[in-house]
């Protein structure tokens, strides 16, 4: 793991908005870069007092030193990340990687499902796949073709690509786990799926998976604070074994995960997230209506509700 260099900053090279919320971040690490594998995930901190942020890796390029990182805004750290985050401006800090990497060799035809968000993380994993010799279906969901992004990076990569939409406005109507049933009617020899997403969307591809008993490989996204496993915020429930994501994951078997017990963790501190983001909005309002000599730093001047990521499926 590589530790940072506490106020040196990592250089943001590139960004890319995809939509209100969701954006990447291109940034500038060589010995990141050069250790990066798939599966793996960082803690990021944007400036010296902010929060320790896990993220995980959404691409990396060995040879131009960079990682990329595609960050949704949901709460204040995130939001707060989003007004600051522009092309020139440094993270204070950046570690990592973490977790065990993601196996990719001996498989003949897997299969890599991505829904909203989760598309980011799981593209290093087809690329990773298709670079082992693999045979690679890849399976994206969105909620409307507004949303949709990376298309092309993973056309190059995939053998089939299979897009949904839950409305129908670009590829097939549905959700990746109606992608999942497609490639499966398509498919008898698949030896691998792997799918990351909300929970409730990693839930459903797993139980889509299991009458056909087709291994399927889940990435957990738990409350995570140092990311050594020391705190164990991050443990989660698998079969009869209680795991940490930081150090046993974030890859687990879906098959095994306690789902409910994820999702109940997962909305555990949503009052104390919601405080943080009403002082934080509060502070930009408060902003805003200063002299203008304190104005024109990308603060909000609205209100911001923080959203259940569970009201929605995101493309799952």
């Amino acid at each position: 793991m590589l530790d940072v260099n506490a106020g040196a900053g990592f250089t943001i090279l590139a960004r890319e908005d995809f939509s209100d919320v969701t954006y990447s971040l291109v940034i500038r690490h060589p010995l990141m870069a050069r250790a990066a594998q798939p599966g793996q995930f960082v803690i990021v901190m944007s400036h010296e007092s902010g929060e320790r942020i896990p993220l995980t890796i959404a691409d990396f390029d060995r040879d131009k030193g960079t990682v990329t990182l595609v960050v949704q805004a949901v709460g204040k750290s995130t939001k707060e990340m989003q007004q600051l985050c522009q092309v020139g401006t440094t993270l204070y800090g950046l570690v990592g990687p973490m977790g065990v990497p993601s196996p990719l060799a001996g498989k003949k035809k897997v299969v890599c499902v991505g829904g909203g968000l989760g598309v980011a993380p799981i593209f290093p994993q087809a690329r990773g796949f298709k670079e082992n010799g693999a045979y690679v279906i890849g399976i994206l969901g969105f909620r409307t073709k507004d949303l949709v992004f990376w298309e092309e990076k993973f056309r190059a990569c995939c053998d089939e690509l299979i897009l949904c939409t839950d409305d129908g406005s670009a590829g097939m109507k549905g959700f990746v786990s109606d992608g999942i049933k497609h490639a499966i009617a398509g498919h008898s020899n698949i030896d691998e799926v792997v799918a990351i997403g909300p929970p409730i969307m990693m839930k459903a591809c797993a139980e889509v998976t299991r009458p056909h008993a087709i291994k399927t490989i889940v990435s957990l996204n738990p409350i995570m604070v140092d990311g050594t496993g020391m705190c164990g915020g991050c443990r989660v429930k698998i079969g009869d074994e209680v795991k940490f994501a930081c150090v046993d994951g974030p890859d687990f078997d879906g098959h095994k995960v306690d789902f409910n017990d994820l999702m109940m963790r997962l909305k555990r501190y949503r009052e104390e997230e919601k405080a943080a983001l009403d002082r934080w909005s509060e502070h930009c309002r408060m902003m805003n209506q200063a002299p203008p000599v304190l104005k024109g730093r990308g603060v909000a001047n609205s209100p911001m509700d923080l959203p259940d990521p569970f009201e929605e499926t995101l493309g799952g």
